[in-house]
C-alpha cells in the first residue's frame, strides 16, 4: 500500500488521505446551500481525522511498548521513524501559531473569538 508522508514521516495511506480531502471538498462545496450542515460535517470530519491520528500514534506506542516489555530490542531505525512522525505532528500542530509562519494567534482581548 502506498503511503503519503511529509518531511517528518507523518503517514496516511494515500487512499485514506484522498478520502479526507474529497470529503472536505464536498463539505465546502455545499456550504452555500446548507451552511449549518456543512459545519456539522466539517466537525465530524475533523473529529474522524483526530481519531485516526490518535489511533496511529497509540498503535505505534503500543508496538514499541510490547517489544520493550518482551525484552526485545527496537532498532534505531524504528525509533528514528517514530520520532520523525512525532516531530512532524508536533510541527504541524504548532505551525498555526503566531511567529511560526502560520496564522496569527487570536487576540485574547478580542471578545469575538470567545
Amino acid at each position: 500500500m502506498e503511503q503519503t508522508h511529509d518531511e517528518g514521516g507523518m503517514v496516511f495511506l494515500v487512499d485514506e488521505a484522498e478520502g479526507f480531502r474529497q470529503r472536505w471538498e464536498a463539505i465546502q462545496a455545499h456550504f452555500v446551500d446548507e451552511p449549518r450542515r456543512a459545519v456539522e460535517e466539517a466537525d465530524a470530519l475533523v473529529n474522524q481525522l483526530i481519531r485516526s491520528l490518535t489511533e496511529m500514534f497509540a498503535n505505534e506506542r503500543r508496538k514499541l511498548e510490547q517489544q520493550w516489555k518482551a525484552g526485545g530490542e527496537v532498532s534505531t531505525d524504528e525509533l528514528r521513524q517514530g520520532l520523525q512522525r512525532y516531530r512532524s505532528f508536533f510541527r504541524r500542530l504548532l505551525s498555526h501559531t503566531a511567529g511560526a509562519g502560520g496564522l496569527p494567534a487570536p487576540n485574547p482581548q478580542d471578545r469575538r473569538h470567545g
